[in-house]
């Protein structure tokens, strides 16, 4: 209680809306591991509500009898916002700053949450679980870290980039088990209830530890040894978004940055993670196995961002990302001869490999972005991130049609390799950083 107090009363003496106090004395520990812990711990409770999806197909479909089509348009909606949200999100944390926008988006996670327990019609579900939640959730997305990351850290970017990107995944290893047994034993309500109490249990942890600007505490941001200013706030966030989107429009890395992030989303988000529970569970596997398989992913998973953001700091990131899609491909390739009514070894040896190289590709990505777009580099990520969710969103919408069509998601799983090794040479295509006649940042390309 006593050292939020001391933030609040540095934050009142500023004398106005850009003015900062003279950097303090640095603690022992620097603030800018707390904001870092904060943000951490929000993306965890954000993720619970993405936990859920793959878990509700089956319950939705035999209680309602709706489509698995229906269904995975609601989860594509969900998806598609998800991504198209977090560039505007970007803007609107320059403009009213970090913790109000991110407070406001956890309500509207719960909230959208907590009324689909009230739903009984198809459009009641695409409404909440899509256009609510896809919202707030948008929000949340990586921008959040991106912004935090680019404003807090100067050194070690790359490691914390991965640390917050795997908030992701323990949120998934948190949630995903408690939920499946929720839904097993207490059928599906309680478990939408749970992720709208869970959301609404880190609100206050946000809006009273988490900071905008290294200024606001008068601190610097961690490893640079000049006290920044903190900048006053943007107004017209909507214009500047999409005033970056067309400048970065213009280069080649945006494009290849965002083919290849769109074949991220769809080989993760929209077919793991929204369809391999109901995967293994055509191949008689039970539900409570199958999503305890999806969360051991959630495990590896933070160890291969981490590691990645840590590899991202030593070497090259394009290479990088066409290893860790090609190895992904591979993967995604073999799955379909894996599923059976059991976990074997075969399986779990997919699952570690697979969960190493889940969002691995995250900490490259947006090492590239900051170096070829600079201040604007949180919001081209936010726009190379809505690529990301529409790829997740139509193979999220498709992979529920071709269950419904051929009664499988072999296919899906064969397109979903191929696509993978094509995102990996598309990471090869980037060369060097070069600069057109009007100081516009390209890329010489093969």
């Amino acid at each position: 209680m006593t050292h939020t107090t001391d933030i609040d009363a540095a934050a009142k003496d500023s004398p106005g809306a850009g003015a900062s106090r003279p950097p303090r004395p640095r603690p022992r520990i620097h603030r800018a591991w707390f904001v870092a812990a904060v943000t951490f711990v929000t993306i965890i409770g954000a993720a619970a509500f993405r936990s859920l999806p793959g878990l509700l197909i089956d319950p939705l479909n035999e209680e309602f009898h709706w489509s698995r089509g229906t269904i995975g348009l609601a989860v594509s909606i969900n998806l598609a916002l998800y991504g198209l949200t977090a560039p505007f999100a970007a803007a609107l944390m320059d403009r009213f700053g970090i913790r109000r926008v991110v407070a406001v988006a956890l309500v509207v996670i719960a909230a959208g949450s907590g009324l689909t327990v009230w739903m009984d019609s198809a459009w009641q579900l695409l409404l909440c679980w899509g256009l609510l939640v896809g919202l707030g959730s948008g929000s949340m997305a990586l921008a959040f870290a991106a912004t935090v990351t680019n404003r807090w850290f100067t050194a070690r970017r790359g490691l914390v980039t991965g640390i917050l990107t795997a908030a992701s995944a323990s949120g998934q290893l948190i949630f995903l088990p408690l939920l499946s047994w929720i839904v097993e034993v207490h059928k599906w309500r309680p478990a939408a209830v749970t992720v709208a109490l869970a959301a609404l249990a880190v609100v206050p942890f946000v809006w009273l530890l988490l900071r905008d600007h290294p200024a606001d505490v008068g601190t610097t941001p961690y490893g640079s040894a000049e006290f920044v200013e903190k900048p006053p706030p943007v107004t017209g966030a909507a214009r500047r978004t999409v005033s970056v989107l067309f400048k970065a429009a213009r280069t080649g890395p945006f494009w290849l940055l965002a083919g290849t992030f769109a074949i991220c989303g769809a080989s993760t988000n929209g077919l793991v993670q929204t369809h391999f529970v109901p995967a293994a569970h055509d191949h008689g596997m039970p539900i409570t196995a199958a999503a305890s398989l999806l969360a051991v992913v959630g495990v590896f998973d933070v160890v291969g961002t981490v590691a990645s953001g840590w590899f991202t700091d030593r070497f090259d990131p394009r290479r990088l990302l066409a290893v860790y899609y090609a190895l992904r491909g591979v993967s995604l390739l073999f799955l379909p001869m894996l599923l059976a009514p059991s976990v074997h070894p075969p399986m779990v040896f997919f699952i570690v490999f697979y969960g190493l190289d889940w969002v691995a590709t995250v900490p490259p990505t947006l090492a590239l972005c900051r170096e070829y777009y600079g201040e604007d580099s949180a919001i081209v990520f936010g726009w190379v991130l809505a690529s990301h969710q529409v790829g997740a969103a139509l193979v999220a919408f498709l992979g529920g049609v071709a269950r419904d069509t051929f009664g499988s998601y072999d296919v899906v799983w064969y397109a979903s390799g191929a696509l993978c090794a094509a995102a990996a040479l598309m990471a090869l295509v980037i060369r060097r950083r070069t600069a057109d006649a009007d100081g516009l940042l390209v890329a010489d390309l093969a």
